[in-house]
């Protein structure tokens, strides 16, 4: 499963460590964020985690996320 999100990161630094936790916290294939694109998109591919989830481990770094 493939699940986008909207983010409110802006910095390659943070987006590159928010990376990092989400695929030490749950059993993900790949991580990435776009911040090229308005959005600031986040990309979640696996098959063990659920929205809530990512959402959680955003926002418990400061930031915000919500399903595209």
């Amino acid at each position: 499963m493939v699940e986008v999100f909207k983010t409110n990161v802006q910095q390659p630094e943070t987006a590159r460590q928010l990376a990092g936790y989400i695929l030490e916290l749950f059993p993900v294939k790949r991580v990435n964020f776009d911040l090229h694109d308005c959005d600031n998109i986040l990309r979640v591919e696996g098959d063990s985690f659920s929205v809530r989830q990512i959402i959680a481990a955003v926002n418990a770094n400061g930031y915000q996320a919500e399903l595209l």
